[in-house]
């Protein structure tokens, strides 16, 4: 296989070497909670990624109409709630105009979150894991405060720090109708004593202002997440080739602590979908100061490389650890993982 040859390539060479990260292992976020197990961004996800090992927990945070963040993967919510199937919001269906793309359904910002109690979780990918559909209608979408409480909760009933990584989805947006994250964001932080850049939090986004604006006002860390292709919506002069640059990087290290790049960005696959060797990504984030977490490390054959799926169900689980361990090889400091248990046997 060639990707387990990959693998054995790069331990031999980088374990202990310069590309790997001197001061600790490799954190786990679990992305949107043990989502490969549960409706993504419900309390239940989040518990059930402490309670498989994950280091810090990642909600996606946007605003309701009097203000609260909430976790959602979008604005949108027709893919993970039942609002559609609530007569009493079919009003409320509209088109909008988010990052310059043109998105019909519901939207959290014409939701009091009172009204958005009223709706239920629902399993975003039922193709791909139907097992989670045995939890629609369960859960509850939660607020920012909650999860923080459940971090506080599980940190001291656990012995162990539980970190959160917020990020703020389509800031741009939010700030242009009047719901900004930062102050209910850093106010939420405070709260719970998340003030430092040694607290457990990292805030993370695809915008760029967004995260200078931030770093003017907290000192917690700060990470640039980077699209394989493209540009922030902000910024449609910084394509991401230029981001990722030795100068990009450096301009990066300015105001964020580390980078969030689309795990394709460290090691390319090839045109039969098999990993290749790394680029210079690491050691040119590293070189720079900066952290490097990557995403998303999934199970299921259909995201997974093709030597490292196991059978032809697009929803099987393949070799998740050969992939994981190629990139621990490779030198990140930390990675984005639907599946908080496999990932955490990898890392370990």
């Amino acid at each position: 296989m060639m990707t387990r040859l990959i693998v054995a390539t790069l331990t031999a060479l980088f374990i202990g070497g310069p590309l790997m990260a001197a001061d600790t292992k490799p954190i786990l976020i679990a992305h949107r909670g043990a989502s490969g197990d549960r409706p993504e961004h419900t309390l239940a996800a989040y518990e059930l990624a402490i309670e498989k090992g994950a280091d810090f927990i990642e909600p996606d945070l946007v605003l309701t109409k009097d203000g609260v963040l909430v976790a959602r993967h979008e604005n949108e919510i027709s893919g993970t709630t039942d609002v559609a199937s609530h007569v009493a919001f079919a009003a409320r269906r509209a088109t909008k105009i988010i990052d310059g793309q043109r998105v019909t359904g519901w939207f959290t910002e014409d939701f009091t979150l009172a009204e958005l109690r009223t709706l239920r979780a629902r399993e975003r990918l039922p193709e791909v894991r139907p097992a989670n559909t045995a939890y629609d209608g369960q859960f509850l979408i939660p607020t920012f405060e909650e999860i923080l409480a459940l971090a506080a909760r599980e940190t001291k009933a656990r012995g162990r720090a539980i970190g959160v990584y917020p990020e703020t989805k389509h800031p741009s947006y939010f700030a242009g109708i009047g719901l900004p994250h930062e102050a209910p964001l850093l106010a939420a932080l405070a709260r719970h004593g998340l003030t430092e850049p040694t607290s457990p939090v990292f805030i993370q986004s695809f915008e760029v202002g967004n995260l200078q604006a931030l770093r003017h006002k907290t000192k917690v860390r700060l990470i640039q997440l980077i699209e394989a292709d493209g540009h922030p919506a902000d910024r449609p002069d910084l394509p991401t080739a230029k981001m990722i640059s030795p100068a990009g990087l450096a301009n990066i290290a300015r105001y964020a602590d580390g980078i969030g790049p689309d795990k394709s960005l460290i090691i390319p696959r090839d045109a039969s979908g098999r990993l290749t060797m790394p680029t210079a990504l690491v050691a040119n984030a590293h070189a720079a100061g900066l952290k490097v977490h990557p995403w998303t490390f999934r199970a299921e054959n259909y995201f997974l490389p093709t030597d490292l799926r196991h059978g032809p169900d697009p929803r099987s689980r393949g070799d998740l650890a050969a992939e994981i361990r190629a990139f621990v090889a490779a030198g990140v400091d930390g990675l984005f993982s639907d599946n908080a248990a496999e990932a955490r046997v990898a890392l370990d």
